[in-house]
């Protein structure tokens, strides 16, 4: 999602590595689910996590959607979402006891949080927000350990790839003028990155790139 504020605004001003100590250890927030209400349709997916939710909770993508995932719209590009409910607009998957029920799969964003990534040169950064967690006892911990994600190297670039793939595909919809490319485009990101299964005997991340690959060829052609 793009941000128009400056790291300054958003940020300690520090930009961090995976190896990189950094003030985010909320002690298991201690009761706190601040992060789990009120945030709309802004806990993007990417196609890991919409696996790893598949996988972990044994439940086809399609169920997924019906039943606590949303599609919607982030800067042009039609993309799942967390699904938000009640008058306090929580997370789906918030417990009676304000505890996260899917806390082993749960998605890359709520990882990272409250870091953020900060993308420059066709890479990216860490930064800690400043205003979205209102823990101020935080501790410091290591980056990769606070993601807690397995295989971090290729989950980064992963990552980073899908993030510069979506901003190709964004600079596609913007500039067409044709309602059907807009629509084939969007149809062929939902249905090719998170509605074909991934199959689970086989590597993530080598089955992403043979989908990335056809993504940038149809890109080209656009």
């Amino acid at each position: 999602m793009r941000r128009e504020q400056t790291l300054e605004e958003i940020s300690d001003g520090k930009l961090y590595d995976s190896n990189d100590m950094v003030k985010a250890d909320c002690h298991d927030c201690e009761g706190c689910c601040d992060c789990c209400q009120g945030m709309g349709d802004s806990v993007i997916l990417d196609p890991y996590d919409v696996h790893r939710l598949s996988v972990g909770l044994t439940k086809p993508v399609e169920q997924l959607l019906q039943e606590c995932l949303e599609l919607g719209v982030s800067d042009g590009n039609i993309l799942p979402h967390l699904r938000m409910t009640g008058e306090k607009e929580q997370c789906v998957f918030l417990n009676k006891e304000g505890r996260c029920s899917i806390h082993a799969v749960r998605p890359g964003f709520c990882r990272l949080f409250p870091l953020g990534r900060l993308y420059e040169d066709g890479g990216f950064k860490y930064i800690l927000q400043i205003h979205e967690c209102p823990k101020t006892n935080r501790s410091k911990i290591k980056v990769k350990k606070w993601i807690d994600t397995p295989d971090l190297k290729n989950y980064e670039k992963f990552v980073n790839d899908w993030h510069y793939f979506l901003l190709d595909v964004q600079e596609v919809l913007y500039n067409a003028e044709d309602p059907d490319l807009i629509r084939n485009l969007n149809l062929f990101v939902v249905n090719r990155f998170y509605l074909k299964p991934y199959d689970q005997n086989q590597d993530f991340y080598i089955q992403f790139y043979e989908r990335l690959k056809e993504g940038k060829e149809l890109l080209a052609l656009a």
